[in-house]
């Protein structure tokens, strides 16, 4: 016959306290089939599924434990569990799991009672919940809070994905949050490329209206950007429509612009831990090779694939040489980057704003929308809209502590 217990301890944690506890069972030759601690502001919380060997049934195991969670000042209860309970546990572990991320400028109870609202509706069940951004001071907490990220590992198949996406989305648009929902898998623990947009993606600006600017066709060329972005327009000829505009700008013009074109907010410090961790950087921008060259340097991308202005005796033409990076084209090079990197697609990230980004967000294993048009972040399978690109480390699960 088989006795089982749940153990749950708990108290103020201090150095060689489950040291202690863990060897009385080891006196005891203890089988443990399972553990989970935690501590919360110094509070120790510890699990333990115990199996009591047959010799032991009749001996002081459980009395000896007592007495030790005593000696160290800590709460200890007991809790038999059937066998049927137990393979009925034992059964659950093949089940769907996913990872749910949320993340916001400040969390409040609000957020949290909202998020877990909608995953016990959809059926799921929260198994473990982990804060993966830093300590803050409650005086940075008060005047300038920066960034708060807790991750939910969550077990279960949703009843409906697509509503459950529409719900968070939904959520982040009310609360100011952003989540995003991901298949737990080896894929997700593994990712190995990021494909970037440039323009307002990687820097906080349309390079084409910058330029129009200094054409002086400012005012037409942004009303074609914004309809083209929206998708309301096809792409190549949006394009061509407005660099035909910046006929006989000069090239100099075009370090002028670069001076101001300003990153976005967290870009740098992604970059820098994405290649400190070993992954490989693509741009694959509807944008231009001028600016993109810069980003490449500056950085050390891997890879880029952006527009390239004709330009004859010192002047644009208002034409382009080679094909137009449209999004069909930003889709099938970065399949041909990660097939010549040797990697899945589920390996891939792709962020980017735009209509135009849309054929690699949802080839990506891991596409996200980043302060993108409504229905860029619709179409999408994650979004971001409001917090920096640093933000997308919460998403292949990198704590603070282990960013640079």
């Amino acid at each position: 016959m088989h006795e089982i217990i749940q153990i749950t301890i708990s108290g103020p944690d201090r150095p060689g306290l489950s040291a202690a506890l863990m060897e009385v069972l080891a006196r005891y030759k203890t089988p443990v089939l399972d553990i989970s601690q935690a501590v919360l502001h110094e509070t120790l919380s510890l699990g333990l599924l115990i199996e009591v060997p047959p010799e032991a049934e009749s001996s002081p195991l459980l009395k000896d434990l007592l007495y030790q969670a005593h000696t160290l000042g800590v709460q200890l209860e007991f809790q038999p569990i059937s066998a049927e309970q137990y393979e009925h546990w034992v059964q659950a572990q093949g089940k769907q799991r996913h990872i749910i991320t949320l993340l916001g400028r400040q969390l409040t109870a609000e957020h949290i009672a909202r998020l877990t609202q909608i995953v016990f509706a959809n059926g799921l069940n929260i198994d473990f919940i982990t804060r993966l951004s830093g300590r803050l001071s409650l005086e940075t907490i008060r005047h300038s809070p920066e960034t708060a990220c807790v991750e939910f590992s969550v077990r279960g198949t949703p009843h409906d994905k697509t509503a459950m996406r529409a719900a968070f989305l939904e959520m982040s648009k009310d609360l100011e949050v952003d989540i995003g929902l991901q298949e737990d898998n080896a894929y997700r623990r593994n990712r190995r490329l990021v494909a970037f947009d440039m323009d307002s993606t990687l820097i906080q600006a349309e390079v084409i209206d910058e330029l129009a600017k200094e054409a002086g066709a400012g005012e037409e060329v942004a009303r074609i950007t914004e309809r083209a972005m929206r998708g309301e327009i096809d792409f190549e000829q949006s394009l061509r429509q407005r660099v035909a505009l910046l006929a006989g700008l000069p090239e100099a013009a075009l370090e002028a612009v670069s001076h101001r074109l300003p990153l976005t907010e967290g870009a740098s410090r992604l970059i820098v831990n994405l290649k400190r961790l070993g992954y490989k950087i693509a741009i694959l921008s509807g944008g231009f090779t001028y600016f993109g060259n810069q980003l490449q340097t500056q950085f050390g991308i891997d890879y880029l694939c952006a527009n390239e202005l004709e330009i004859h005796d010192g002047r644009l033409t208002g034409g382009l040489s080679g094909p137009v990076v449209d999004g069909e084209h930003k889709a099938r090079r970065l399949r041909e980057i990660a097939n010549r990197e040797h990697i899945s697609l589920e390996q891939v990230i792709a962020v980017g704003d735009g209509a135009n980004d849309l054929p690699m967000l949802e080839m990506a294993g891991l596409g996200i929308a980043f302060h993108a048009k409504p229905k860029v972040r619709a179409g999408a399978q994650h979004a971001i809209s409001n917090l920096g690109l640093d933000s997308i480390l919460y998403f292949i699960g990198l704590r603070d502590r282990e960013a640079t």
